[in-house]
């Protein structure tokens, strides 16, 4: 596979549909935000299309036209592509994992109790003054900014909430990938400060904003995630669809055949 430019993209409808909830916003992020990249087995009619944000790939086309090679670059990453490209993923990387997921949608009728906000603690919306807190947040939590490319691209981007207490991000509600109709959130709190319903806080204000863009919030967990799922519940979000999405190893080594040299 090979990058290739925004001006070299072929017409994208047939690849990756506008208006997809869930990790199909993933493609009109790149576009609407330029953070991410565009992957082709050629640059003219390609016949596979991958887009990367973060360490999420969206994979489509024909495996049949891969070269042996093909999806090594996307080695240590999380690939949501349809069933036929899973033996090409199985063949490409030392270690391939299925990661059951679910995609909620928000729902307006659902009813939602907003909690109060514990003393010292206020909630709003992220300005470009808070990309250093962001900054501060555990190295685990880097992948909450990823999409945007950082924590002063969240920061600055209007598309986040947070609970902070003396200058202190405690918790973050943040668009991660945003389409053309839904966007897709996520979610972080500090270890010790969960339990507080700061989350729940943050998705309010964060949902109040997607709704006056005309947007509807999707949320998507592991099926393993208790937590996210129960705090998705009570947001207001409902199920609609699960899926798989594999988590990549290393890129297996290829024996490369020696050139013979003329004498």
């Amino acid at each position: 596979m090979i990058e290739i430019g925004p001006q070299q993209l072929p017409a994208l409808s047939r690849w990756f549909p506008r208006g997809s909830p869930g990790p199909g916003a993933l493609a009109e992020h790149v576009l609407n935000t330029g953070t991410g990249r565009w992957w082709a087995d050629r640059p003219d009619r390609p016949r596979v299309l991958a887009v990367t944000c973060a360490d999420h790939v969206l994979l489509r086309g024909d495996p049949g036209e891969l070269a042996p090679d093909a999806l090594a670059r996307f080695a240590d990453q999380y690939v949501e592509t349809p069933a036929r490209f899973w033996p090409a993923l199985g063949s490409a990387f030392e270690r391939v994992v299925p990661w059951e997921r679910m995609m909620y949608v928000h729902q307006p009728q659902a009813p939602v109790s907003l909690p109060r906000t514990p003393r010292g603690v206020t909630v709003r919306r992220l300005t470009p003054a808070d990309g250093p807190a962001l900054a501060d947040l555990h190295s685990e939590n880097a992948w909450l900014h990823a999409s945007w490319g950082g924590p002063a691209g969240l920061a600055a981007s209007g598309h986040g909430w947070a609970a902070l207490a003396k200058g202190r991000v405690l918790s973050v509600a943040c668009t991660y990938f945003l389409g053309s109709a839904y966007e897709d959130i996520a979610v972080v709190t500090v270890p010790d400060r969960r339990r507080e319903r700061l989350a729940l806080a943050c998705v309010a204000g964060l949902k109040a904003d997607i709704q006056a863009r005309g947007h509807t919030a999707s949320w998507c967990c592991s099926r393993d995630n208790r937590p996210s799922r129960l705090l998705a519940w009570t947001a207001g979000f409902r199920l609609t669809r699960e899926y798989v999405h594999h988590a990549t190893g290393r890129a297996l080594a290829r024996d490369v055949p020696a050139t013979s040299v003329p004498a």
